[in-house]
Order: structure tokens, then sequence, then C-alpha cells
């Protein structure tokens, strides 16, 4: 079942066309990496999901339906822009936010009890919002967000400003997000944390949707045709046809081996390759390099 689906949105401001006729269908218990450079959409489009503003034209659905304000309710949200009120202590804040979101106080102390022992600032509670560090500030919005227990979840730049042991902790709590059945989009400039936890992803360059599909799928649509292949022998070199193969790098490894990279030509494949190779050498290796997330951004963002 889709969760979310995103049909023929528009958006202008101005003279600037911040969304041009986008559509993006999400599926339930995902994670979906919504990617772009700076001012390519992706805030707009997060802000007319939550309803902070409305579409020129088109219509978000949420469930099987139009969304609407009721429907925020079932949101968590954690923008890019952050931001906790200086003076109020953590754990009144913390109360005041998720009562926002319709839980009792009773329910919000009992839940914020636990996400604050797990994620270790239970002794922050009732100090104020401005004696904490950056992280400490972002860990409490992090727990806000999903502490109503939304079926949908946002987390724009939710790394941000996070060392690596703080990032690793809010993977792990995203990737346990989804596994309770959370469908959650995450907008980030980082292409390895895409990677590691996006099933679909979309591209989206000066307002138009430019790439959607899951991540594997991707990546085989934007192969070319480069392997790495690892072997043993007594020849000095092994000789490929210049006409049909393209070695990129050769390089001897502290075993013995020697690997290279190759790149299919004229219409050669992968076991030409294989058979041209196991004349004269013995494999241990091989392997088809498919292009990163990142190198897929570049290109179709820059076009080289």
């Amino acid at each position: 079942m889709d969760k979310l689906q995103v049909i023929n949105v528009s958006k202008r401001f101005e003279n600037h066309q911040a969304l041009d006729h986008v559509n993006i269908t999400i599926g339930e218990g995902s994670i979906y990496g919504l990617l772009g450079p700076n001012g390519a959409g992706k805030t707009t489009l997060i802000r007319i999901i939550n309803m902070i503003t409305a579409p020129d034209e088109g219509e978000v659905w949420l469930d099987g339906k139009p969304v609407t304000q009721d429907d925020i309710i079932k949101i968590g949200y954690l923008p890019e822009e952050r931001g906790l009120y200086k003076k109020m202590k953590v754990g009144e804040q913390a109360v005041y936010l998720a009562r926002l979101k319709g839980m009792s106080a009773a329910d919000a102390r009992r839940k914020l009890k636990y996400w604050f022992e797990r994620f270790d600032i239970v002794d922050w509670w009732n100090r104020k919002v401005e004696e904490l560090s950056k992280g400490m500030q972002q860990k409490v919005q992090f727990i806000v967000t999903l502490l109503h227990e939304p079926r949908l979840l946002i987390f724009d730049e939710p790394f941000s400003g996070f060392d690596p042991i703080n990032v690793n902790l809010l993977k792990e709590e995203i990737l346990h997000l989804r596994k309770q059945g959370a469908t959650i989009i995450f907008s980030t400039h980082n292409m390895a944390s895409v990677e590691e936890l996006c099933d679909h992803i979309a591209l989206i360059n000066k307002g138009k949707k430019v790439l959607e599909g899951k991540i594997d799928e991707v990546k085989n649509r934007y192969r070319k045709n480069i392997y790495e292949v690892t072997f043993r022998g007594e020849k000095e070199k092994v000789l490929l046809p210049e006409d049909y193969f393209s070695v990129q790098n050769e390089i001897q490894k502290e075993n013995g081996e020697k690997q290279m990279v190759v790149k299919l030509l004229n219409g050669s494949t992968s076991n030409d390759l294989l058979q041209q190779i196991m004349s004269q050498a013995e494999i241990t290796a091989f392997q088809e390099i498919l292009p990163s997330v990142n190198e897929i951004f570049i290109r179709l963002v820059t076009g080289v």
C-alpha cells in the first residue's frame, strides 16, 4: 500500500519556480531518500506535505486520501532549521511540545523518561535549553519528533552537527522505526547515509523530479560496464584487446595477486572479459563496480 502520494505538485514564489509538476509515491514502511542540491525544492516539498504551505497546483495524499489538517498529527517532522525555546527547561519544553501533538502530560512524561534514558540525557531534564550543546538539543528535538508515534516521519538533515557516535545512534533508531512499520522521508546531502539507510530515492533538481526508484535499480540504470578482477599467474601482465577492453587501473597486491579495473567496450560482455583473463591467469575475485549514489547525483545535477 502507498503511504504518501505527491501528485503533480507545483509551487512558485514570485519569479522562482520552486516545484514543477512533481510526482512522488512513497510505500508504507520504507525509508525514502529525498535528494537534491541546495535550492532544488526539497524543503518546499516537505513544507507542502506538512501543510505549512499550500501548492499552487496538485495534491498530497496520505493513507489513500487527500491530506487535511487532521492528518498533521500522524506526521513527525524534524526540520533542518532547529529551534527550541532557549530559556525553558528541557523536560518542561519536551512535555509542552508533546502535548501540542495531542498527548496527555502523563503519557508524555512516561515516554520521555524512556527516551531520555535511551539517549542518555536524563541529567538534562531540569537544565535550560541554552545550557545544552547543539548535539544535545538535536537529540531532544529528535525525541519530540517521534514521541507521539507518528506513522510518517520526515527527517531533514537529521545528522547535521552530530559526532560519529551519535550519528550511528540515530541511524539505529531510524532503522528500528522502519522495522516497527513507520514510513520515513529522509532528506540529506550525506550520500553515504542514503546508501546505508534508504530503500528508494528521488532526486529533485531545479524544481523537477529527475530520478526516482529503488537504490539498486537506480545504480543498475547508470552502470558503466566497469569490472574489478583479481587474479594470480606467472605472466608479468595480462594482455586484453584494446578494441573491446579499456584498463582503467592495475595494481600489484601484497599477497602476489594482481588487480585490474576494466571497462567493457564495443559490445563486449563480462563473459568475454573472464575468458580473456582465464586464458592467461587464475581469477580469484570478480565483481562489477556500480556507481555510487553520490556519483549519480553529481552526474545528473552537473550533466558531467
